[in-house]
């Protein structure tokens, strides 16, 4: 989110974190002067939510505990920028599915018990559309899953959204999963099902289905707990993710964050990301069994999404296409007046992404013609 996304005093999305979270998170953390009235704020709206969190455990998670997720999971992989959320909106239109919405995206620990509340509040808050990219926002949208994580548990990647000039400390520790203890892995692993079973709670579907950039260099981990799973992965144009990345990721920062970072590290970040990311993908994704995975060029789909919706559901197995096609109808007719944000790529970008991304356009044939 950026900074106009929300009519509300300068605060971080740790406002939905259980308070000795929210500690955990910043312990030991460089805060920048120009954004430390940012923390009390957040501060203050944890401490007000801890109680609710406390009733939610008591009257949940005996129902969390004992309920069984009978249906494998779909996961839709792909780096930021890639189409992802796109899509996870289209198929989220098949009541078949549960997801985590944005009201469970921002407070999961209170999603039942201070709902009534809460999601007031952040009604009040947001705009109808994020400011970023026009993409539409409501607290009953379906959102990604990794700000719900860092709220419920510190083992987070999105902490970096706090913290960017640590990013490459969580990077390492929470997508590729180097130097986290077996307990920290655990408790994740633990966290991360708590939270499936809240959404299939909360939305009523029988199946979940996930849109989170991060889980895209996590198809080893997400297999230990769900060894069905199916999994969508998008592609979408080097040039364009790494355009469409910085100011995505410059307009939340300038939202969320509690550090200044400067506008070369960003870069260099983004760039280390996306590659590590994708190589991890890549080396992994032969342990999903035959018939759980389909790969995508976001840009194959916009051309034609009825015939890859339909692909998709095919080739992974899914029931229930016809049943769900005058929903993806209806969907996909509302959006016909979307403007996408336009990109003529900058030399510097041709030569970054040329020099660091040089393997995903070779890959999916996405290289300039000189």
């Amino acid at each position: 989110m950026s900074k106009k996304d929300f009519n509300l005093p300068a605060m971080t999305s740790l406002v939905g974190s259980h308070y000795p979270n929210l500690k955990k998170v910043i312990e030991n953390r460089e805060v920048s002067p120009s954004l430390k009235n940012r923390l009390p704020r957040t501060k203050l709206v944890s401490l007000i939510a801890q109680p609710f969190t406390w009733l939610e455990n008591k009257t949940y998670n005996q129902k969390i505990d004992e309920l069984k997720i009978d249906k494998a999971p779909v996961f839709i992989l792909g780096h930021w920028r890639s189409g992802t959320t796109h899509l996870h909106n289209i198929m989220s239109q098949d009541k078949q599915f549960a997801y985590v919405d944005t009201y469970h995206g921002v407070f999961p620990n209170i999603l039942f018990s201070g709902s009534a509340i809460f999601k007031n509040f952040m009604k009040v808050a947001m705009p109808k559309k994020r400011a970023t990219d026009n993409v539409e926002l409501g607290v009953n949208y379906p959102q990604e899953e990794e700000f719900a994580i860092g709220n419920m548990c510190p083992h987070s990647f999105y902490n970096f959204w706090y913290f960017p000039n640590d990013a490459i400390e969580y990077y390492k520790k929470y997508l590729m999963f180097e130097g986290i203890s077996e307990t920290e892995f655990e408790e994740w692993k633990t966290t991360y099902q708590k939270l499936v079973k809240k959404a299939v709670l909360n939305t009523g579907g029988q199946r979940f289905i996930s849109k989170n950039p991060p889980h895209t260099s996590r198809v080893k981990e997400l297999l230990e707990i769900y060894p069905d799973a199916k999994f969508i992965f998008l592609t979408r144009n080097p040039y364009t993710v790494f355009e469409s990345t910085r100011k995505f990721f410059r307009g939340t920062l300038e939202g969320i964050s509690l550090q200044e970072i400067s506008d070369e590290k960003l870069e260099n970040n983004i760039l280390e990301v996306y590659k590590g990311v994708h190589e991890k993908y890549e080396a992994e994704k032969h342990l999903i069994p035959s018939g759980n995975l389909i790969e995508l060029r976001f840009e194959d789909f916009e051309e034609d999404n009825f015939g890859n919706l339909e692909k998709i559901y095919k080739e992974l197995g899914l029931e229930g296409y016809n049943e769900a096609l005058p929903n993806f109808k209806a969907y996909i007719g509302e959006k016909k007046g979307y403007k996408k944000n336009a990109y003529n790529y900058a030399p510097e970008t041709i030569e970054k992404v040329e020099k660091h991304w040089g393997f995903a356009l070779d890959r999916w044939n996405y290289r300039l013609q000189k």
